[in-house]
């Protein structure tokens, strides 16, 4: 074992030096500096530590005590397991006994999915209950109330050194086919991934820097692939954090406002949703990191002119998530439309991380910003596989690269843009057509809220693209003009002649998964079926 591991505890020491001070905030209930951070963290571990548990899941909103849990419970030793509450119950019941969790902490918001699924539990030996009331009624059932349990531990709690190589979080993943797949990260990974991302944020030259002068709101599930990792990199540069608990648009601009919240991430959709809100909240000093899903060009330029520092950002589950950004640098001497064009792409490697676009035989292809292929990366933090699953493991990793499924392309200056999902590329008399490219351009018609598209069976064509278009409150439908956008892009050379072949459907509403991507296979599949 090496003298000083790469441990999730490491993280702590600078903060706790530098800025003791600092502070985290839940909501509008809790405040407390970075010294009760760790005397919390300690009296967690010391009272874990106690328990026989090896998997200790957690079922919260986005709050302070997530973040102790985020390390508290790797700091013991043992393994935490994020549960996504967004999941159908079978499968929330399906990722807590594939990880084989010993002890779960669920907020009271969830007893009674909890009720309804507990006799399904195979593993889990004790709960514990999460509460925002100071004095809770904790179930009989249950071994403690959190706020009980941390009064029990030691505030001096010492963690023990161990191998960095030794597996610190699980997550579950959504596949297009078959059950959630556990993406796991080591304290080597976790801590590593932490260090590339602050250099890639904290030295950006020109715009969206993250850097210890910031107020930081993650607006992405702590679920989820750790919120990107953030809520690490925050604690370790000792930035006030703010923690919105359950996502409501009133409450995450009230915040922005009230805390001076500077730095966050999120979905498109989330963003929609707060620039789409009717309260009036200064925003000209937010920056925001758009992942999950591409972003739209039109939803960019409303940021912008709202005064958001927005740009883009790319990863995947199984890359802890962050590989590239879409900052601008020095040298980018580019135009207004130049650079938001440069905004919504994936953007430049982070450090550490190799990016290559590759044919179907895995040769790289020119970077010249045309020719499209599959990204495929290597780096240090990626995870190694999927928990239990070898054969997908393998398959994610053949050829010695992790195979990331999304087609893109790369400039010579390093720029990666991604162009489609593989699963979600369409293709109209054996050419390819870009969803993503359709989508950014049917969005910045007026009346459009939101679209997908996707491609539906033709007899003729093999494939032909269909829009799924979401209305602003209000508007009306206009085909004809939606059509003609189209058109001139055809005839301007910027796109394929088989887009003509759109066909134009108005719903209510667009189907979303458990983290707010849009639901391609289900509309696929409805598509099928009407």
């Amino acid at each position: 074992m090496s003298a000083y591991p790469l441990l999730i505890k490491q993280l702590l020491h600078t903060p706790l030096a530098n800025a003791p001070e600092q502070e985290i905030v839940y909501r509008g209930l809790v405040r407390h500096d970075y010294r009760t951070l760790a005397s919390r963290i300690n009296r967690l571990g010391s009272a874990l530590s106690l328990l026989p548990g090896q998997t200790v899941a957690v079922m919260d909103w986005d709050s302070h005590r997530y973040l102790e849990c985020f390390f508290a419970i790797p700091m013991t030793g043992a393994v935490l397991l994020t549960v996504n509450m967004r999941l159908p119950p079978e499968q929330i019941v399906y990722t807590i006994n594939h990880a084989r969790a010993d002890f779960l902490l669920v907020h009271e918001d969830f007893l009674p999915l909890l009720e309804s699924m507990r006799d399904r539990l195979e593993t889990v030996k004790g709960f514990v209950l999460l509460s925002d009331q100071a004095m809770p009624d904790c179930p009989p059932s249950f071994l403690s109330d959190y706020e009980t349990l941390l009064a029990g531990g030691d505030a001096d709690h010492v963690f023990p050194d161990f191998d960095e190589n030794s597996r610190a979080t699980v997550f579950y993943t959504t596949g297009t086919t078959g059950s959630p797949k556990g993406v796991h990260f080591s304290h080597r990974q976790l801590v590593l991934h932490t260090l590339a991302a602050a250099a890639a944020l904290g030295t950006a030259p020109v715009q969206g820097r993250f850097c210890r002068g910031d107020v930081y709101m993650p607006i992405t599930p702590m679920f989820h692939v750790h919120a990107w990792g953030l809520p690490y990199l925050a604690t370790m540069l000792g930035i006030k954090q703010v923690y919105p608990g359950r996502y409501q648009p009133d409450v995450l601009l009230d915040l922005i406002g009230r805390e001076k919240v500077t730095f966050s991430h999120c979905v498109p959709t989330l963003l929609h949703l707060l620039l789409a809100s009717p309260q009036e909240t200064d925003l000209s000093k937010w920056k925001v990191v758009i992942g999950g899903s591409a972003l739209p060009r039109a939803l960019a330029q409303a940021a912008l002119e709202r005064g958001v520092d927005i740009y883009a950002g790319y990863g995947l589950s199984e890359t802890c998530p962050i590989l590239s950004l879409g900052q601008l640098e020095y040298g980018d001497d580019l135009s207004a439309d130049a650079a938001l064009t440069h905004r919504v792409k994936a953007g430049r490697a982070i450090p550490l991380v190799e990016m290559r676009i590759v044919d179907e035989e895995g040769n790289e292809l020119p970077h010249d910003g045309k020719a499209a292929g599959e990204v495929v990366v290597r780096a240090p933090w990626l995870t190694q596989g999927y928990l239990h699953d070898e054969k997908a493991s393998e398959h994610l990793w053949r050829g010695g690269y992790l195979h990331t499924g999304d087609m893109g392309t790369k400039d010579g200056r390093g720029v990666v843009n991604i162009t489609d999902r593989l699963k979600d590329v369409i293709k109209c008399s054996g050419e390819w057509l870009s969803s993503l490219e359709l989508e950014s351009l049917i969005l910045e018609h007026p009346s459009v809220s939101e679209v997908a598209v996707i491609g539906v069976p033709d007899a003729k064509w093999g494939e032909r693209p269909s829009a799924l278009v979401v209305l602003k409150q209000g508007m009306e439908t206009d085909t004809y003009e939606l059509q003609k956008s189209i058109d001139r892009r055809v005839e301007e050379g910027r796109l394929s002649r088989y887009a003509r072949l759109i066909q134009f459907v108005y719903v209510q509403t667009l189907p979303r998964t458990s983290v707010g991507k849009l639901d391609k296979k289900r509309m696929r599949e409805e598509a099928l079926g009407s």
